[in-house]
């Protein structure tokens, strides 16, 4: 994890990336600026408009799987930044359940009336003219930076575990992997904590399982990306439950997967699968 939130920016404008680090740091995030789509990946691909699942191939699907690991608090596009494609990039991630949701600001030129409305139209949280985002850059990172609250967060994490929690780790630790999601699904839907993420959590590491089981590889990546947002930020015990070693043995066996790849999804050793380890609380 991050010890800093990041703000991540396609950015090639010298004097721009300088104010942007200045503005961030000052306010305690961790930047990191990239000029053109080849430092992502020098594969390029043909994903094109939107689309439902999240791509495991070409530069789309590295840079997903980077956007995921990274976790930025704000992604920032400049729109005149031809050298990054930021109207397909801008669609995928405001569009696959991976990525769906993190804050998306946009800058160009304000006579380029075109590109100004492609991003919106594409999902982007907000955009703006050049000038109104130079003059007003401390005060868009403050408004759509979003920080996750990690006191409040440790906090809900000394309650116990609910019902249907409960239940759902008793049989994710039976390899009952499609009944778990059930009841940790339940045991999300009823929690309105921030620990419910909790929940989500060991649901998407759940089904990441149950398609190794079935030896459906695209959807047991497209699961363990979308797995990170939701425990990466969880502190070593949550209720009980021993985050860390879940979240160090889902990473192993997901990089597992990736080395074996598709045709020899069969051969991943299914002793890594290994029970949550937790202890209940009073």
């Amino acid at each position: 994890m991050n010890d800093f939130p990041m703000i991540l920016g396609f950015v090639k404008d010298l004097n721009l990336s300088v104010r942007i680090e200045s503005a961030a740091e000052i306010q305690g995030f961790e930047v990191k600026l990239i000029e053109t789509a080849i430092q992502i990946s020098p594969e390029d691909d043909e994903q094109q408009g939107r689309t439902l699942a999240e791509p495991l191939q070409g530069r789309d699907g590295v840079f997903l799987e980077k956007i995921t690991q990274w976790r930025p608090a704000l992604i920032i596009f400049d729109l005149g930044n031809d050298a990054v494609p930021w109207l397909k990039w801008i669609t995928l991630l405001t569009s696959v359940p991976a990525t769906r949701g993190m804050p998306v600001l946009c800058y160009g030129p304000h006579v380029d009336i075109e590109k100004l409305s492609e991003a919106k139209e594409a999902g982007a949280t907000e955009v703006i003219p050049r000038s109104k985002f130079v003059k007003n850059l401390p005060e868009l990172i403050l408004k759509h930076a979003r920080v996750i609250d990690l006191d409040e967060l440790k906090l809900t994490c000394e309650e116990p575990l609910s019902h249907y929690g409960l239940k759902g780790l008793e049989k994710f630790n039976r390899g009952k992997y499609f009944e778990a999601h059930d009841l940790l699904e339940i045991a999300w839907m009823e929690d309105q904590s921030p620990g419910r993420d909790l929940y989500r959590a060991i649901l998407q590491v759940a089904v990441a399982y149950y398609q190794i089981l079935r030896g459906n590889y695209n959807g047991a990546a497209k699961m363990f990306l979308r797995m990170r947002k939701w425990i990466d930020p969880l502190p070593e015990f949550c209720r009980g439950i021993n985050i860390g070693k879940l979240r160090q043995e889902a990473h192993t066996i997901h990089q597992e997967m990736l080395n074996l790849g598709a045709e020899r999804i069969s051969e991943i050793d299914l002793s890594m699968m290994k029970p949550v380890e937790y202890k209940k609380l009073n």
